[in-house]
C-alpha cells in the first residue's frame, strides 16, 4: 500500500509539474506576441509621423518659395528707356533695368511683353497687364484710368528740326501751318492738338517721326527731351538740333490698373532702390549724370 501510495504522489506532482511548465511557456508565447504587436504599431506611427512632417515640411517650402509672377507691358522703340539692341538683339534700356531691380527688391518675377505705346496706355486700365512701365508721362487724364507710382523720371517736351532750319523755326511759335511729327498717344501729340495749329503727322513709332524730317517729309518734331536728345546724337547722326524753350515740365510713372494693390510694394520697393544708390547706378549708366 506505501508503495501504491507513493507511486501515486509522483504521478500527481510530474503532472503538476508538466502543467506548470507548460503554463509559463504559453504565458512567454503571450507576452512575446503582444510586445512584437506593440513595436509593429509604434513603428507605424513613426512612419506615419515622418511622413506627415516631410509632407509638412515640403508644403511649407513650397509656400515659402513661391514668388508671384506679374506681367509687364513695354514699349521697345523708346531709347534710352526701352529699345533693342542692335548687336545683342535683347530688350535692354533704363526702364527695363529699373523694373528689374524693383521685382528683385520687392520679391516677385516678371514677364515682360513688348507693344506699340498707344496699346500700353489702353491696356492698363483694362487689367490685361499688372504693370506699365514705357516712359509714361504722368497726366491728369490718364491719372482717371490708371494708378501710377511716384514719379521716377523728370522730363518735358523739345523742339527738334533739321540743321539748318533753326532761322525758319526757332521755337514752338513758330510751327503753325508747318508739319510736325510727333508719336501716337503720346502728350506731343495732345501738345500740338491743343496749344498749335501745325499739321500734326503721328507715327506709331517715334523713330518714324525722326526719319520724316530727316527725309525731309516733316519740318520738325516734338517729343520728350531726353528721347529727342538721345536720338539727335546717336541715330540722328548730327542732322537733328533741338531748338526752343523745354516744354510742359513732365514726370514719369509707372502704371497699373485702378485699385492695384501692387503700386505700393513697388514704391516702397523704388524708396529702398534710391537709399541703397542701386537707383543712381542705374540712372547714371543711362544719362551720365544723377538727377
Amino acid at each position: 500500500m506505501r508503495k501504491v501510495w507513493l507511486f501515486a504522489v509522483l504521478v500527481l506532482l510530474l503532472f503538476m509539474l508538466a502543467a506548470c511548465g507548460g503554463g509559463e511557456e504559453g504565458t512567454e508565447e503571450s507576452s512575446s506576441d503582444t510586445g512584437t504587436d506593440t513595436e509593429e504599431t509604434a513603428g507605424t506611427e513613426e512612419s506615419e509621423e515622418e511622413t506627415n512632417e516631410n509632407t509638412n515640411s515640403e508644403e511649407s517650402a513650397t509656400e515659402d518659395g513661391e514668388r508671384p509672377t506679374y506681367s509687364v507691358a513695354t514699349d521697345n522703340n523708346y531709347v534710352p528707356f526701352e529699345f533693342i539692341d542692335q548687336e545683342t538683339d535683347e530688350l535692354v534700356g533704363f526702364d527695363i533695368d529699373l523694373i528689374n531691380a524693383i521685382a528683385e527688391e520687392a520679391g516677385f518675377d516678371i514677364e515682360i511683353e513688348q507693344m506699340e505705346f498707344s496699346g500700353i496706355v489702353s491696356a492698363i486700365p483694362s487689367g490685361r497687364f499688372d504693370i506699365g512701365i514705357a516712359g509714361m508721362t504722368i497726366t491728369e487724364e490718364r491719372k482717371e484710368n490708371i494708378d501710377f507710382s511716384q514719379p521716377y523720371y523728370d522730363a518735358g517736351l523739345i523742339l527738334a528740326v533739321l540743321e539748318g532750319s533753326e532761322e525758319e523755326i526757332s521755337s514752338i511759335d513758330d510751327v503753325d501751318g508747318k508739319t510736325v511729327a510727333t508719336r501716337v498717344g503720346s502728350t506731343s501729340e495732345a501738345y500740338l492738338e491743343e496749344n498749335t495749329d501745325a499739321n500734326i503727322e503721328a507715327f506709331p513709332e517715334i523713330t518714324e517721326a525722326y526719319q520724316s524730317v530727316l527725309t525731309g517729309r516733316a519740318d520738325a518734331v516734338l517729343y520728350d527731351k531726353p528721347n529727342v536728345e538721345y536720338y539727335a546724337e546717336t541715330e540722328g547722326g548730327g542732322e537733328l538740333v533741338t531748338v526752343g524753350d523745354l516744354l510742359q515740365g513732365e514726370q514719369y510713372g509707372i502704371a497699373f490698373p485702378k485699385g492695384s494693390e501692387l503700386r505700393d510694394e513697388v514704391d516702397e520697393a523704388m524708396d529702398n532702390l534710391k537709399e541703397s544708390g542701386e537707383f543712381d547706378e542705374i540712372y547714371n549708366k543711362w544719362f551720365g549724370g544723377s538727377e
